[in-house]
């Protein structure tokens, strides 16, 4: 089994997207010392991601006294797979390039393996599309199933459903 990881940085920028979300709205601005105490994150390395997610849009900053951090979007128009992408750049499952279309493979195993390697990013891709930070704030505080659970957010068949 391939091992398909969301790095450090897309872990942080999540979480700091969350306490956005979580703390918005009427509030105004979010310092990022006040991001960094609410979610544990180390500030400088925060510092850096905040400024990722600017440059893909999904913060806005506003500096001074009362500056800080909001989101550029609703929570619910915001999902992880928008998060990891904006820090980490597209989800793959390895960068092994793409299969032959034509059958013709230079190395035995080479085409079927890089279609399923293919596969599996797609696959976490969609996942991660399939939460937002709406959602992500609704689980937090207790409204709706934890991930996982029947009903919960990103799961098949359920009634809740994704944002």
């Amino acid at each position: 089994m391939t091992s398909v990881k969301v790095s450090t940085r897309g872990d942080y920028a999540s979480r700091a997207l969350l306490s956005l979300a979580l703390h918005g709205g009427d509030e105004g601005p979010t310092s990022v010392r006040d991001i960094a105490e609410r979610t544990g994150l180390p500030q400088p390395y925060l510092e850096q991601i905040l400024l990722a997610l600017k440059g893909a849009g999904l913060v806005r900053s506003k500096r001074g006294v009362g500056g800080g951090y909001v989101l550029a979007r609703s929570p619910e128009e915001i999902s992880l797979s928008d998060i990891v992408s904006a820090v980490d750049g597209p989800i793959v499952a390895g960068d092994f390039g793409e299969p032959h279309t034509d059958g013709a493979c230079d190395h035995e195993g080479q085409c079927v393996l890089l279609a399923i390697w293919g596969d599996a990013g797609e696959h976490m891709r969609r996942f991660l599309e399939s939460y937002h930070l709406a959602d992500l704030a609704r689980i937090t505080r207790g409204e709706v199933p934890w991930p996982g659970e029947p009903g919960a957010p990103g799961t098949t068949g359920t009634t809740a459903g994704p944002a």
